[in-house]
């Protein structure tokens, strides 16, 4: 198994089995926003859908397995931009020896 498929592998399990124990609590600019009193104003109609609103993966009830399954799928999904992205600039840049 090559280096760069054992951090993926890695971050899966990261993305599968830690997710679900992540904090339900605001960030920090959302909790300020709540103390001042002015969260609301932020709030509106969205400009773009969220495909995986809240990070729970849609049409999964239990919980815990739809913070897993946006773990996953976010973890795949950055990587898959990433690889491409490495690809196309690996092709287009000299490489040195």
């Amino acid at each position: 198994m090559k280096g760069w498929q054992k951090g993926l592998l890695l971050a899966l399990l990261v993305g599968a089995f830690l997710s679900p124990f992540a904090s339900s609590s605001p960030d920090g600019l959302e909790r300020v926003a709540e103390d001042k009193g002015f969260l609301e104003k932020g709030e509106g109609k969205a400009l773009v859908s969220a495909p995986v609103p809240d990070y729970l993966l849609p049409g999964i009830s239990n919980e815990r397995l739809a913070t897993a399954g946006a773990g996953v799928l976010g973890t795949a999904v950055v990587f898959a931009a990433m690889y491409g992205l490495a690809a196309l600039l690996g092709k287009t840049a000299p490489r040195s020896k």
